[in-house]
């Protein structure tokens, strides 16, 4: 009985963190659009859900799950339910949200206080927590489709938040079609299960054992709890998933949204799509991870780390401060999609949640020198993009807080020791090498790309600090007069930053900062993966990888701060490829957007000149056949019946001559018939 009302309790504690920043969200709408509270009623409330998924991930974490569910509605025989699951994952991403949202609610309010729409901005905020928050704790897949596209519509109005500037109008476009893509998979294989299973419900679809789902895969069939499926069906379901998890944590070759979506308000950038909607894919890739057969692992596997690398080398020589953390974050999330690929499941979900704070520190301290650029700009009348990096440098010294937080988030963010990037990325290549052994030549590439990665990703980070904090204000070159009035901001600006430097450091996750083993995240989170004790890989790749990266990071500092180091070759084939982003997005242009800009331009011609115009004729035609019917019922219908009316009328007014009272005229006619039956009776 003590059981039940504590999971009674827990289940209460979920539905009201998830429903506060829904709460929030219908008060800012309802609050004028340049309302002073409409962030602290935003901000309350995301505390409040923090509070309260503290407390439920408290009660569940390593403990067992807590399910209830009622029947939403009845299709035929088919009972559709709707319900909360709480287990490790989903307690682990409710508490991780709400966690993240605080700090960048707290930044907002500050970041946006002089936006004259910043109530409506804080509705969509809150309406997004909302969002996600009921997307990780929902059962059944009907509700996480719907909470699913909750996310990607309230990712839509945010991104476009700034809706008079084309850029923006036009990221979110791209954003809101190519996740459609994504979610068509999602849809079919949802789809797909509810045909072969009868049932939306990942409960009884997957035999729940503490994590996740624990089923089989024997000779190409899926052996889930309500039975099998046949290998065709299932592979077909598994690449619907994988394509919404390619969409929505963008994945090679639908990741080209995610840069674009940058144009938003960088405290936006910050929260979804750091931390929390691209971490979506991982979150559904957990839930439903023991579908994937060992081919399709592999598949993921090899998506991601491509995905990894070619985002890093990308991020090697943009400029744009956001663009330059936007491919990290590809970079990152191809990271979590190889880790599930080898079975490192924990590890995966271990460096969702390490990423999601120190990539988030990096945005906000990111939004902090465009804010204090944008304010140069408009205090000296310059016309400069704030965003390029290559017009900063020196900023250590006018942001000294906003460097040592950077700094902080920069060394998670490469992985080296004493820091939470170190733990998980650390798992996921030592197993990524433990996976490819006793394979060919050909899987042994993949997790020497992924260390390959790891080291490019020192490089561009090192790139990335040295022209925004080191050297000199490279902007005085060409403006020498101008006025340099920076600092780091109020309260609202260093709380957050610091708060989130402080998670960035291996204590919040393990005491012992050299082994991701004895983290608590992940020791929480091993009941299904292939870690299976320490090889000599644990030894052999945190040397390898911290030593070179100790030495790529010196190498990159160099040649950025030496007026005489190695200059790189911007007329290169490398460069330019790296420049043009692989050339992915002018690739889409002319084979797909062109194309079908074509085909839209084909059908309106048609529609226009061959539908419009062969209605236009049957209009001309009707009108016509109109005209002459009417001709028809005026000049014969109309006419006959005249003639008809006149003969009557005629026969009438002869009729009446004899019925005048007369007698003269009534021997008169008897004698015409007589006469005329007379000559009758002679004739006939």
């Amino acid at each position: 009985m003590e059981d039940f009302l504590h999971s009674i309790q827990l289940l209460n504690y979920t539905v009201a963190a998830v429903a506060l920043p829904l709460f929030a969200a219908f008060i800012n709408f309802c609050l004028p659009v340049k309302s002073k509270w409409a962030g602290w009623v935003s901000t309350i409330a995301i505390l409040l859900s923090c509070v309260l998924s503290a407390r439920v991930f408290a009660g569940v974490w390593n403990n067992n799950p807590v399910h209830a569910q009622h029947v939403w509605f009845t299709v035929g025989q088919t009972e559709v339910m709707a319900g909360l699951l709480l287990n490790n994952l989903s307690v682990l991403l409710l508490l991780l949200v709400s966690l993240i949202a605080l700090p960048v609610h707290i930044y907002s309010t500050a970041y946006m206080a002089h936006d004259d729409r910043r109530s409506r901005y804080f509705t969509y905020l809150s309406f997004f927590c909302f969002s996600m928050l009921a997307l990780v704790v929902v059962d059944s897949l009907v509700l996480f489709y719907a909470f699913w596209e909750l996310v990607g519509f309230s990712s839509y109005l945010l991104i476009g938040f700034w809706l008079t500037r084309n850029k923006a109008v036009q990221a979110n476009k791209k954003a809101f079609i190519m996740n459609r893509i994504g979610d068509i998979g999602l849809l079919s294989a949802i789809i797909i299960l509810f045909t072969q299973y009868h049932t939306f419900d990942i409960v009884q679809l997957f035999a729940q054992k503490g994590l996740v789902a624990q089923s089989v895969i024997k000779d190409g069939v899926w052996i889930a709890a309500t039975g099998q499926m046949p290998a065709i069906w299932q592979y077909v379901a598994c690449a619907g998933i994988f394509l919404a998890v390619a969409a929505k944590s963008a994945q090679f070759p639908l990741h080209t949204w995610l840069p674009d979506a940058m144009e938003g308000p960088t405290s936006v950038s910050a929260l979804i799509h750091a931390a929390t909607m691209v971490a979506a894919g991982v979150f559904l890739l957990g839930r439903v991870y023991p579908m994937f057969t060992g081919t399709e692992l592999t598949i993921l596997a090899v998506t991601g780390c491509f995905t990894a690398f070619m985002a890093a080398t990308i991020a090697l020589t943009q400029n744009d401060l956001k663009r330059i953390l936007a491919y990290s974050t590809i970079s990152q999330l191809g990271f979590m999609i190889l880790a599930m690929g080898v079975g490192a499941y924990a590890s995966s979900l271990f460096h969702l949640a390490t990423h999601a704070f120190f990539k988030c520190l990096l945005f906000l301290v990111a939004g902090i020198v465009i804010h204090e650029m944008q304010h140069v700009k408009e205090e000296n009348n310059l016309d400069i993009d704030a965003q390029d990096i290559s017009l900063m440098g020196g900023l250590r010294k006018k942001l000294p807080i906003t460097f040592i937080v950077a700094v902080i988030g920069s060394l998670a963010l490469v992985g080296l020791p004493l820091t939470s990037g170190y733990l998980s990325k650390d798992g996921i290549l030592i197993q990524a090498f433990e996976w490819s052994e006793g394979k060919s030549v050909l899987f042994k590439l993949i997790p020497v790309l992924a260390l390959l990665t790891s080291w490019l990703t020192a490089f561009y980070v090192t790139r990335l600090m040295v022209k925004v904090f080191f050297g000199e204000f490279r902007l005085l070159k060409s403006y020498p007069n101008a006025k340099l009035h920076m600092h780091d901001g109020g309260l609202q600006y260093k709380l957050p930053i610091i708060l989130l430097a402080v998670c960035c450091l291996f204590p919040l996750f393990s005491f012992n900062p050299f082994s991701y083993g004895h983290a608590w995240l992940f020791s929480g989170l091993t009941s299904l993966g292939n870690h299976e004790g320490e090889s000599i890989y644990h030894t052999i790749i945190p040397v390898l990888v911290n030593i070179i990266s100790v030495v790529v990071l010196y190498a990159a500092y160099v040649i950025y701060t030496k007026p005489n180091g190695f200059k790189f070759q911007q007329s290169g084939f490398l460069y330019r490829l790296s420049y043009n982003q692989w050339y992915l997005d002018a690739i889409y242009q002319r084979f797909v957007v062109k194309p079908v800009l074509r085909l839209c331009s084909a059908t309106f011609w048609v529609d226009r000149n061959v539908i419009d115009g062969f209605l236009h004729l049957l209009t001309r035609i009707s009108g016509y056949i109109a005209k002459l019917t009417a001709w028809t019922d005026e000049h014969i219908v109309d006419g006959f019946l005249h003639l008809m009316a006149s003969i009557v009328q005629s026969i009438g007014n002869f009729a009446r001559r004899f019925q005048n009272g007369k007698i003269q005229y009534y021997l008169y006619s008897m004698l015409v018939i007589v006469l005329v039956l007379f000559i009758l009776k002679i004739l006939i």
